[in-house]
């Protein structure tokens, strides 16, 4: 159930409490601390996902020249600002009108043409692209299954999908949830623990909607390092995936 009247993905109260943050996402001291935290992290990933899958060298500045891509939950841009300055002809679509003023407000500032719009990513109109991301959504949708349907329904047949997302693991319920909550890194109300997707039942997900992953690494937390990628997943994890042939 793909088309544009029965994949409804959003959850109000999520769009609600994020379209709340919108005027600190663009500060790393602010709600979204933790996000900007992730970015860099996040970004590393990314950027050797996309040379891996395209064929790049990894000394290219602009590794995305000529390629479009969508991101989908894409919040005040912390994740499509970086991948228009890679070259990409970026779309941002959020379930929240105020992320989307706050976004185009900070592409204007940052000199970016980037494409932003808010609502169901079913009724946005959109083509294909030749990547599709999703940083840390999932875990806020109504239906992961349906939510994963229109992200493929928007990749391009030589597309490359790029998810991350928390573990539902003791570890993540303490740290990423009652510490960080707690302790004011992320804002009270922001996960629901038990619509956390564990590495096994996403893989599950993919699989179903014919989607392969190529990579998956775990983003891990240490004192000396601080974020960074791991084969430990307990937390977070992130993941590269293509169309099965």
């Amino acid at each position: 159930m793909t088309n544009a009247s029965a994949a409804k993905t959003i959850n109000a109260t999520e769009a609600a409490h994020f379209g709340g943050l919108a005027a600190e996402w663009w500060d790393p001291k602010g709600s979204s601390a933790m996000l900007h935290k992730l970015n860099p992290v996040r970004l590393g990933f990314i950027r050797s996902a996309v040379d891996a899958h395209f064929g790049g060298d990894g000394k290219a500045r602009y590794p995305l020249a000529g390629k479009c891509a969508l991101d989908v939950g894409c919040g005040a841009g912390l994740l499509c600002e970086p991948l228009a300055r890679m070259g990409a002809e970026v779309t941002g679509v959020d379930a929240a009108p105020e992320n989307i003023d706050a976004a185009t407000a900070h592409a204007a500032l940052s000199g970016l043409s980037i494409t932003y719009s808010a609502g169901e990513i079913a009724a946005q109109g959109l083509g294909q692209f030749d990547i599709v991301s999703s940083m840390e959504v999932i875990e806020h949708v109504n239906d992961p299954a349906v939510f994963i349907g229109e992200l493929k329904r928007h990749m391009k047949p030589d597309g490359l999908l790029l998810l991350s997302t928390p573990n539902r693991t003791p570890a993540s319920r303490i740290f990423l949830v009652e510490a960080a909550e707690r302790l004011g890194q992320v804002p009270r109300g922001t996960h629901d623990w038990g619509k956390f997707l564990t590495p096994d039942e996403l893989t599950a997900l993919l699989n179903d909607a014919g989607i392969e992953i190529v990579d998956m690494q775990g983003i891990a937390f240490s004192p000396m390092s601080g974020l960074h990628l791991s084969s430990n997943m307990a937390l977070n994890y992130i993941l590269s995936a293509r169309l099965r042939g």
